[in-house]
């Protein structure tokens, strides 16, 4: 079979384009300077494509050995079907409803947007989005088609014409399908392969970002095929959904992000309330010395203290550590009590009731946390790994050395050989599923030189458990693949675990930034006499401070458009290297190790090397 390989890359920044340059030079490569959306980009290599057919296919998916040639094979004896899709599977192996779906008319619409289609999910009237009364392993005609693996024929793609540029992201797949059929071909949905569709990498389901992206989308397709008055009916369903979605969005993660600052917030107070009753009893026989600002300015105040100087420290971050927050607590008594020595005497209450307080607030929380680690609420456990890595010797050893090289704290690591694995049943699947249950397994790792794609999605159909994690490791990767969630990113275990554009990264540099500018701001009349560039010293401060620049940036004398996006920068890596390198590599080089593992002591070890050109 001959065939040609495509990828078009929309600006990214994760090194795609080199590896795919040296690993797979046969590929044939579109680098586009910009993200120009999804429906655009497909449309630049298809323009050039020579191929009896053309198949979308997202970066996000693993497909079976044979899911080219069954698809191709019944294209071939199906004439008048002219694209095809397959049963997607999501990283916990289970089945993706999207798969198949029927035309988004305002009825359907309707049934989907306020819950029918999931409540009658075998009616054949409410349940036509997903198609969801038809099997999901009988091969049907369908209606829509999902993007992700959409296999068309070039003759009808030629004749309902391309993507539509217009849709950005969503939506594109349901328009071109439409237009397939109108042009006069059948969409079929084939049950007789799979693929794993890992969401998500793009835009996070849930977030209020897709919920605007999908419904306009629907609105575009509205405006395009349907008649004037069902277009209207179909743009207020519209309006009406992205009120109901991005709301319940902004709630949900409103309630994820101030949850436990909120519940922190009160029961501090309440605490704090009733020691400081307690405390005046005592200490001074009444139960009215502290007075209203005490309760209503004073103490608020305080505790917004700890709560902000925890969030610095990282103490809501998930994975929760406890260090952290312990750690934050220290850093607010220590700023309440040197605020405290310079209020007017009005607001100064008790020294001794601050101390009491902070050793209420360390035992309160703690109690919080390790109560919502017992119940297991998902981001306060350990986090330790007990992992089953399935493959041959050779294998699992590069894979352990990976996750030892990217940081990851794990648990004791099983291995099983799959040529070895098999048990009185004769099933690789029971043998692997008792692993797991005598080690309490919680994430499975697929060697993927060693086991085929197909044996890989049978496993994960085959063993059932909601806490298990998947991953692939593919062959001679630097990386291990996998996502359970369509609500995240999913988790990529990479050398580079610490990028410089997480949220944590961003955070602790700008700390830096801020506190070095007024510690370089405040003894800025000695300081000053040090530099080669004394009024710049003096600007790069205010620049710094005002959010227009970071101290420490990338490396100038190369395209750093494809890393990721920081503040020009002062200093960059290239100030720690004498004699300073001029090769555009060597230059881009430095510049991918500082922004792929980031640490804030490597910009002060660059500031320290560099300090005689801070008025660059």
């Amino acid at each position: 079979m001959q065939a040609e390989i495509w990828v078009v890359d929309n600006n990214s920044v994760d090194g795609s384009i080199g590896m795919i340059k040296e690993k797979f030079p046969e590929v044939k490569l579109i680098e586009n300077k910009k993200n120009v959306g999804f429906s655009a980009a497909n449309n630049q290599a298809v323009r050039q494509a020579n191929g009896d057919y053309i198949l979308l296919l997202n970066p996000d998916t693993v497909v079976e050995e044979e899911t080219f040639s069954k698809t191709i094979a019944f294209m071939d004896f199906h004439p008048e079907a002219g694209a095809l899709g397959v049963k997607m599977l999501d990283g916990t192996g289970h089945f993706l409803p999207e798969s198949k779906r029927a035309l988004p008319t305002p009825e359907v619409a309707f049934y989907k947007i306020f819950g029918l289609a999931s409540l009658f999910p075998k009616s054949k009237r409410f349940g036509k989005y997903h198609l969801t009364y038809l099997s999901q392993d009988e091969t049907n005609e369908v209606e829509v088609l999902s993007g992700a693996f959409m296999l068309m024929r070039k003759a009808a793609l030629d004749k309902a014409g391309l993507l539509d540029e217009s849709f950005f992201m969503y939506g594109e797949d349901i328009d071109i399908s439409y237009r397939i059929i109108q042009a006069g071909y059948k969409n079929y949905y084939f049950a007789e392969t799979r693929i794993i569709h890992y969401k998500g990498e793009s835009t996070k389901k849930g977030s209020v970002n897709y919920v605007i992206m999908f419904y306009n989308a629907m609105r575009i397709f509205a405006q395009k095929h349907f008649s004037q008055k069902n277009a209207r009916l179909f743009s207020s369903l519209i309006n009406a959904a992205i009120f109901f979605r991005a709301s319940i969005a902004i709630a949900r993660r409103f309630m994820d992000k101030m949850f436990l600052p909120l519940a922190d917030f009160i029961i501090i107070y309440t605490g704090y309330y009733f020691i400081s009753l307690f405390y005046e009893n005592i200490k001074f026989s009444s139960t009215d010395y502290f007075s209203a600002n005490f309760l209503l300015i004073v103490l608020p105040s305080y505790i917004l203290i700890w709560i902000f100087s925890i969030l610095l420290s990282g103490g809501y971050d998930k994975p929760m550590r406890h260090w952290k927050t312990i750690r934050g607590i220290l850093w607010g008594t220590g700023l309440i009590l040197i605020l405290y020595a310079l209020l007017p005497d009005r607001y100064r209450f008790s020294r001794a009731l601050i101390l009491i307080g902070s050793a209420w607030v360390l035992i309160a929380l703690s109690g919080i946390r390790q109560l919502l680690r017992v119940l297991r609420v998902p981001g306060f456990g350990k986090n330790t790994r007990r992992l089953l890595i399935i493959g041959k010797d050779d294998e699992c050893k590069r894979v352990s050395d990976l996750l030892n090289q990217t940081g990851v704290k794990t648990g004791e690591i099983r291995y099983a050989d799959p040529t070895q694995t098999v048990n009185s049943n004769g099933s690789k699947f029971s043998t692997w599923n008792e692993i797991i249950t005598i080690y309490n397994i919680n994430e499975v790792i697929f060697c993927a030189k060693d086991l085929s794609t197909q044996l890989i999605m049978d496993a994960m159909s085959s063993i059932p458990r909601a806490e298990l994690e998947f991953k692939i490791a593919p062959p001679e990767s630097w990386a291990i693949i996998g996502s359970n969630s369509i609500h995240t990113s999913g988790e990529l275990y990479v050398i580079d675990v610490h990028a410089i554009n997480t949220t944590p990264n961003i955070r602790d540099k700008r700390i830096l930034d801020i506190a070095l500018s007024f510690f370089l701001l405040l003894f800025s009349p000695l300081l000053v006499l040090l530099q080669r560039n004394p009024i710049g010293y003096i600007s790069n401060i205010f620049s710094v401070l005002i959010g227009s620049s970071s101290w420490v940036g990338y490396a100038t004398g190369n395209d750093s458009s494809r890393l990721p996006k920081i503040k020009k920068g002062i200093l960059s890596p290239i100030d720690t290297i004498k004699p300073t390198p001029a090769d555009s590599a060597a230059i881009h080089n430095l510049n991918s190790v500082y922004a792929r593992d980031y640490h804030v002591l490597t910009d002060l070890k660059i500031i320290w090397r560099g300090f005689r050109n801070l008025g660059r």
